[in-house]
């Protein structure tokens, strides 16, 4: 009983990890696409991983450059998504990963696991969207 009870607990706070690192799901890949592309290129590792950093700080700074200036909907709405697809692959990946020892494979973890992958998706959009809004005020 107590193994059951120690599982749920793990999985709430996983869920609840999900959440508060959705909105870093793309500075991390844009920071690590930016890292393996210099240290490629025949760069060492201190100079990859400054690459690495202005990486993640370009994707980020662009995002809320696009959300503090741009008045079209459609365009926001975009730069939301850009954030928001690697926020639901890792929200997919987390639910597949607790859920499947759960779960035979099949439709019902998909379904649960695309449902976990839309909602940490849409919470990245909401975090980000209010970071945008709170640099706007005064």
């Amino acid at each position: 009983m107590s193994l059951v009870l120690l599982a749920i607990s793990l999985s709430i706070a996983l869920g609840v990890l999900a959440f508060r690192f959705a909105v870093v799901a793309l500075p991390v890949m844009a920071g690590i696409a930016a890292f393996l592309q210099v240290h490629e290129g025949g760069a060492g590792f201190g100079l990859s991983f400054l690459a690495g950093l202005a990486g993640a700080a370009v994707s980020v700074a662009l995002v809320i450059a696009i959300l503090c200036f741009a008045r079209n909907p459609f365009l926001r709405l975009g730069a939301l998504g850009l954030f928001a697809v690697p926020a639901a692959v890792a929200g997919y990946a987390l639910a597949h990963g607790v859920a499947k020892h759960a779960l035979d494979p099949g439709v019902m973890l998909t379904l649960i696991c695309g449902g976990c992958g839309a909602v940490v998706a849409v919470a990245a959009m909401i975090n980000l969207n209010t970071l945008g809004v709170g640099l706007l005020d005064p």
